[in-house]
């Protein structure tokens, strides 16, 4: 049986002298895992479209559950951000994070979209890294059913509230402190809030139509980072290398 599809490359891996293993996001069927046979070969028809970012339209022949690419047509390559090693190493992280996050069988078509609009956003947005990183992380952690509670402290309810539960994914007052959550908390101000709600909550259109100062900005990178890795429990060796390149 052949299937046509649209994916983004989230993984090449090696996986023999002539082929290669692809891991796909799709909006209709999440991820999957197809054979590129002779994608490792000079000259190989798929290379474009097989690439790592490369978003493009695949006709998969199917046999017993296991998808082996036909042809392959580049829709999308994200060239400019392939000029560039910050910005290429944010991407792969950005992918990293998008195959964790999604499942086989699973219909994926806002992270699909979310991951789109990201790489896009690097390559002809003249946006900061930082805020194209914050935006993905908190979105995708929305997406991935963690979106944390932004309006009020929980416990007495102020407007006001001065730090975020990164486990609980909650805010508190400073003096307000729940003995269930032993979690690490982060210091958040009223603009890091705001554009964190806006985030979470905004028209996927309109997700980079906001500014804050370099200050708050700072703030909020380091919070959404903090709060995925805390709710996946786990670190990315992709953001490792990103963060490293600015050591």
């Amino acid at each position: 049986m052949y299937l046509t599809i649209q994916g983004i490359v989230l993984r090449v891996t090696d996986y023999n002298d002539r082929d290669a293993l692809l891991t796909l996001l799709t909006r209709r069927y999440g991820k999957l895992t197809v054979k590129a046979r002779g994608l490792r070969r000079k000259n190989s028809p798929l290379a474009a479209a097989c690439q790592l970012l490369a978003y493009g339209e695949f006709t998969l022949f199917e046999y017993r559950g296991q998808y082996t690419i036909n042809e392959a047509t580049a829709i999308e390559l994200f060239t400019p951000l392939r000029r560039e090693l910050t910005k290429l190493s944010l991407g792969t992280y950005f992918a990293q994070v998008a195959e964790i996050l999604s499942q086989e069988d699973m219909p994926s078509p806002e992270l699909q979209s979310l991951l789109l609009n990201c790489l896009h956003a690097l390559c002809r947005l003249d946006l900061p890294e930082k805020q194209i990183k914050a935006v993905f992380e908190l979105r995708a952690a929305c997406l991935s059913g963690y979106t944390p509670d932004l309006f009020g402290c929980h416990l007495c309810g102020s407007q006001s509230p001065e730090r975020f539960d990164l486990s609980a994914g909650q805010l508190e007052c400073i003096h307000c402190r729940s003995g269930e959550s032993q979690g690490i908390r982060m210091p958040v101000t009223p603009a890091v809030l705001e554009a964190m709600r806006f985030i979470c909550l905004c028209n996927p259109k309109k997700i980079f139509s906001f500014y804050v100062g370099e200050e708050t900005m700072e703030m909020l990178a380091k919070l959404t980072e903090a709060y995925l890795t805390t709710q996946l429990e786990r670190g990315f060796s992709t953001l490792d290398f990103y963060k490293s390149l600015f050591l």
